[in-house]
């Protein structure tokens, strides 16, 4: 949810590079942008979160702007000509895109909201056709079963109702995530009428986006994962509980979604998400009908 406002000071300074401070798991989202500089890694596993070893590491450079989107006044604490930090932002909406877009409100300006973007190359495109050729036909489902917080989490027998209900309109199913939720997956592909395959903790993130870009639908909680799909243009049902649609929905993808009453996704009725369900996969029909 970064990326509009990256997008947004290329326009604004196309012929600067922008370095990016990220975490290693996330740095990757970056690997093929246009205009990336570099990326600088926040070990969150050193002292004070890792705050103190990129405080040292950026001050080694003078730049041009700085704009902070996470932390409260760590920027000041760097060599910028001019710094946008979140005290002096004015949101935009609701939206946590709007929200960070405000940070950078007073040179944005009321210009358009860019899209979210993802840099995806052949390379993951090829290594994703790859994973999945085992599979049949091209009805794909992405499903990411599971989350950390397990407060997000279907119950598996719930997506093994859902799935078994499609298994007519669809010809596989995909699991992704990461490695500790493999065996979710696992659990959930032994229940199935589809032929599936497991990718979960196989795939970095771009490879990821390449995997999912490749399905017919996606069925998730509230997850980056989820974000992804947004970018990649994959219709989705996001499965709503810790937070709220209007603030975290994947940005301008149209996903559709299901909310908890109790902040807890099990609560999430089987036969609501089957109608919703049903309501996704017949308007990515007419998605894939408009194009032939």
């Amino acid at each position: 949810m970064t990326t509009p406002v990256i997008q947004s000071l290329n326009t604004l300074f196309p012929q600067a590079k922008i370095d990016v401070v990220s975490d290693s798991r996330s740095q990757i989202l970056y690997r093929h942008c246009p205009f990336l500089g570099e990326v600088i890694i926040k070990n969150k596993n050193r002292l004070m979160r890792g705050a103190v070893d990129l405080v040292f590491t950026i001050r080694k450079k003078n730049y041009d702007l700085i704009v902070d989107l996470r932390t409260d006044g760590l920027a000041y604490l760097f060599r910028g000509q001019e710094i946008l930090t979140k005290f002096s932002s004015r949101p935009y909406g609701r939206h946590a895109v709007e929200n960070l877009m405000g940070v950078i409100h007073r040179i944005h300006g009321d210009r358009e909201i860019p899209d979210t973007r993802l840099w995806i190359t052949k390379q993951e495109e090829d290594r994703a056709q790859h994973m999945l050729k085992s599979l049949p036909g091209k009805n794909w489902l992405v499903v990411v079963p599971d989350n950390l917080d397990k407060r997000k989490v279907w119950p598996k027998e719930k997506y093994i109702n859902l799935i078994n209900s499609f298994s007519h309109q669809l010809d596989g199913v995909i699991f992704e995530g990461s490695g500790s939720e493999r065996e979710t997956g696992e659990r959930i592909a032994n229940k199935i009428n589809l032929p599936s395959v497991n990718l979960a903790g196989k795939t970095n993130l771009l490879e990821a986006a390449a995997v999912i870009k490749r399905a017919k639908v996606y069925i998730g909680c509230d997850s980056g994962l989820g974000h992804i799909a947004g970018v990649v243009k994959t219709p989705s049902l996001i499965l709503f509980s810790v937070d709220r649609p209007e603030r975290v929905l994947p940005w301008r993808s149209g996903a559709k979604y299901l909310v908890s009453n109790d902040n807890m996704a099990s609560s999430i009725h089987t036969r609501d998400a089957i109608d919703v369900f049903k309501d996704l996969l017949d308007s990515s029909q007419d998605i894939n009908n408009s194009f032939v």
